[in-house]
C-alpha cells in the first residue's frame, strides 16, 4: 500500500511514466529488502517526504540499513534517484528549455532538485531568519540549523571507515550519482547541468542547504584551486550573459578572507538581491572619467566593507577594468589605514568579485562589484586585522565569505540555545548563559529597552548590530571621513585621474 501510494505521487507529478511503474516498484522493494509488496498503510498525511521517512523506518526494520543518520540519508538518496532523470536526459531537457528562455531551464532544474530531496527543504525551513534595519539597508540574518548534527552512532561508524580519496572533494563532478559514505554525503539523486564557460567545461548545481533563493553553484569540471585573476572576471561575466537573472560571485582566494573550499574552483549564484547590491554610493566616477576605459562607470559603494562597483555595456571593457583594479590592489599599501600588501613573501590583498546584470536608462549592462580584501594578521588581531575582532567572536568568528560580504549573516547553530540563555539572564531568570556572552549581555542589560514579551526580538536586533560591526571590521577602508579619503587615494592611483575630491559626495 505505502509503496503504491509513494509511486502514485511520482506518476501524478509526471516524474514517472505509467509504463515504468512495475520496474520502479521492484527497485523500491529491493531497496526495502522485501521480496514482495506488504500491506503497510501510510501512517501520516500523504506528504511525499513524510512517506519517505516512513519507508526509511521500514528499511531499518528490515535490517537493510542501520539507524545512523548517514545510512538513512544514503538510502533515501537511492530511493529518490528512482524518480530523477538520468544526467543525459536532464541535460537534454534543460538545454531544450533554455532555447525558450534561461528562466524556463533553471526553473525546471530547480524544481527537480527540490522534488528529489537533493535540496533539503525541510532542513532549510528550520533556520532562524529575520531582517535588521541598519544605515546600510536591511541586513539578512540566518542562524544555520539546517545541517543535522552527527549522532553518536554515526561518529562511531566514521571511526571504522577506511580513508577514500574519491571524489576528491564535495564539489567535483564525480559526486554525481555517488552513493556516499558515513563520512561523505550521499549524492545518488544529485545532478549537474553541463555548460561551457568560455572555452572551459563547467557545471551548474543547486546547494543542498540553500541560504537564499535558488542558491546555486557553478563549478569547474577540473579539480583545481581557486584563484582570483582576469579569467575569473571573464568567467563571472560570461555566466551572467548565459543566465542574466542570476548573480554569480566568487569567494576570495586567500586564507582568512576566503571561503571554506579553496581547493576547487567554483562560484556561487542565484536569484536573489542582497542589501549590498541596493546600497547607495559614496562617490561616482562617470564613464568618461577613466581615460583607459571610457565605457566603464565606477562607484564607491556606501557599505561597511570596501566595494567598487563597475558597470559597462561591453564585457571586454568591464573585465579589463576589473583586472586593472585587481593588479593595482595586489601591490597596494597604505600604512595610515593598516593596509600592507605583503609581509615578506606573503601576499595579503585580493578581492571578492560579484557579477550581475542591470538595466540603466533602458540599457542592459554588466555589473561587477569588487570587494577589497586583506588577510593581514597583527599581534593585536592574530585572527586577522580585517576579520571579526575578538570582542565579536561570541557571535561570529568564522571567515567572512561571499554571502556575508553581500549582507547575509550565516551564524552558527550554537547561537539558538545560547541566546535563549542570554534572554533569561537579561530577565533575571535562572540561566546557564555562556561566559563569552557576559560582557555583551551586561551592556545590553544596562541599556535596557526590553521586557519579557520583547526580549527575543530585542536580542535578534542586537545580534544584527553585531553583524554590522563584523562587516565593518572586515572592511579595509572604513566608512569614516579618513577611510573614504584613503579609498579615494586608491581610486586615484588606479584611474590616474586629475585631483579627486577628498570628501565623498
Amino acid at each position: 500500500m505505502i509503496v503504491d501510494q509513494f509511486i502514485d505521487i511520482a506518476v501524478k507529478r509526471g516524474e514517472l511514466a505509467e509504463s515504468d511503474r512495475v520496474y520502479v516498484t521492484n527497485r523500491l522493494l529491493d531497496l526495502l529488502g522485501w521480496s514482495e509488496k506488504r500491506a503497510v498503510a501510510v501512517d501520516v498525511a500523504a506528504d511525499r517526504l513524510a512517506m519517505l521517512d516512513q519507508l526509511t523506518e521500514l528499511a531499518v526494520e528490515s535490517g537493510v540499513i542501520g539507524e545512523a543518520l548517514a545510512e538513512r540519508e544514503i538510502w533515501q538518496s537511492k530511493v529518490m534517484d528512482l524518480f530523477v532523470p538520468r544526467p543525459s536526459e536532464l541535460n537534454a531537457e534543460f538545454w531544450e528549455l533554455y532555447e525558450r528562455s534561461p528562466r524556463a531551464a533553471t526553473d525546471y532544474f530547480y524544481e527537480i532538485s527540490k522534488a528529489s530531496d537533493y535540496i533539503k527543504t525541510r532542513s532549510i525551513a528550520k533556520n532562524i531568519e529575520y531582517l535588521v534595519e541598519t544605515a546600510y539597508g536591511k541586513l539578512e540574518m540566518t542562524i544555520n540549523l539546517s545541517k543535522p548534527e552527527k549522532d553518536p552512532k554515526q561518529i562511531a561508524l566514521e571511526k571504522t571507515v577506511k580513508t577514500v580519496a574519491y571524489p576528491l572533494c564535495a564539489l567535483c563532478v564525480e559526486n554525481e550519482g555517488y552513493a556516499g559514505r558515513v563520512d561523505f554525503p550521499a549524492r545518488t539523486n544529485h545532478r549537474i547541468v553541463r555548460l561551457q564557460v568560455g572555452d572551459e567545461a563547467w557545471g551548474l548545481q543547486y546547494s543542498p542547504y540553500a541560504y537564499y533563493d535558488e542558491h546555486c553553484i557553478f563549478l569547474s569540471a577540473d579539480h583545481r584551486p581557486m584563484v582570483i585573476e582576469r579569467e575569473t572576471f571573464a568567467r563571472l561575466v560570461a555566466i551572467t550573459a548565459q543566465f542574466p537573472e542570476y548573480f554569480v560571485g566568487s569567494n576570495a582566494d586567500l586564507p582568512i578572507v576566503g571561503g571554506s573550499i579553496l581547493s576547487h574552483d567554483h562560484y556561487q549564484g542565484g536569484r536573489h538581491t542582497f542589501a549590498m547590491a541596493k546600497a547607495p554610493v559614496h562617490k561616482d566616477f562617470p564613464a568618461y572619467s577613466w581615460g583607459a576605459f571610457p565605457g566603464v562607470t565606477v562607484e564607491i559603494v556606501k557599505w561597511p566593507m570596501s566595494v567598487i562597483r563597475l558597470r559597462a555595456a561591453s564585457a571586454t571593457d568591464i573585465v579589463a577594468a576589473a583586472d586593472e583594479i585587481l593588479q593595482k590592489w595586489k601591490g597596494y599599501s597604505d600604512a595610515s589605514v593598516g593596509i600592507l600588501a605583503y609581509s615578506k613573501e606573503e601576499r595579503h590583498n585580493t578581492v571578492t568579485p560579484i557579477a550581475s546584470r542591470c538595466a540603466v536608462d533602458g540599457e542592459s549592462l554588466f555589473e561587477l562589484a569588487l570587494v577589497l580584501r586583506n588577510n593581514r594578521r597583527t599581534a593585536e588581531h592574530p585572527d586577522g586585522l580585517f576579520h571579526p575582532h575578538q570582542a565579536l567572536h561570541h557571535i561570529k568568528k568564522e571567515n567572512i565569505g561571499l554571502i556575508e560580504v553581500m549582507g547575509l549573516a550565516v551564524l552558527p547553530p550554537r547561537l539558538k540555545p545560547e541566546l535563549e540563555e542570554v534572554a533569561r539572564y537579561l530577565l533575571d531568570q535562572p540561566n546557564a548563559m555562556a561566559d563569552h556572552h557576559k560582557e555583551w549581555a551586561d551592556r545590553l542589560k544596562r541599556d535596557g529597552g526590553f521586557d519579557a514579551s520583547s526580549v527575543t526580538e530585542f536580542l535578534q536586533q542586537e545580534v544584527g548590530k553585531v553583524f554590522e560591526q563584523v562587516l565593518t571590521d572586515a572592511g579595509v577602508f572604513k566608512d569614516t571621513a579618513d577611510g573614504i579619503r584613503a579609498f579615494d587615494r586608491f581610486m586615484k592611483s588606479v584611474m590616474e585621474t586629475e585631483e579627486i575630491e577628498n570628501e565623498a559626495k
